[in-house]
């Protein structure tokens, strides 16, 4: 389930207003999904990229956020389709979660099966 982390990757919304540079932290081995009450909606695997490696290369006017709850995690969504780019994970606030079915070249089905992260029960909600 390895991908080459030599280079970074390009993820785009459905659109293509929006257009992401993402550097991998583990390849498409930290792929999983979250069970919190928003995730399990969204549905989609997200994988990890740190902080510094995501670039906006185009369409950051087009991004816009959802917070709620303890407002640690920003997730952002195209404006235009409507779909999930990133988020500033709640888990770990120093990585993104970046939709792994909006990365150029790959399809989730072809990696299952992903992990699930307990966000039901997230040591922030107690």
């Amino acid at each position: 389930m390895s991908t080459d982390l030599s280079h970074p990757m390009t993820l785009t919304c459905h659109c293509g207003a929006v257009e992401l540079r993402v550097q991998l932290a583990e390849g498409l081995d930290t792929a999983r999904r979250c069970d919190c009450s928003f995730c399990r909606r969204r549905g989609t695997p997200a994988v990890t990229v740190p902080l510094d490696g995501l670039e906006i290369l185009r369409g950051a006017d087009k991004l816009t956020l959802y917070q709620w709850g303890t407002k640690t995690a920003r997730h952002h969504f195209c404006s235009v389709c409507g779909i999930y780019t990133h988020h500033r994970r709640r888990s770990n606030p120093n990585e993104y979660g970046v939709n792994m079915g909006a990365l150029e070249g790959v399809n989730p089905a072809e990696h299952e099966p992903i992990g699930w992260h307990d966000g039901v029960n997230h040591p922030s909600d107690r």
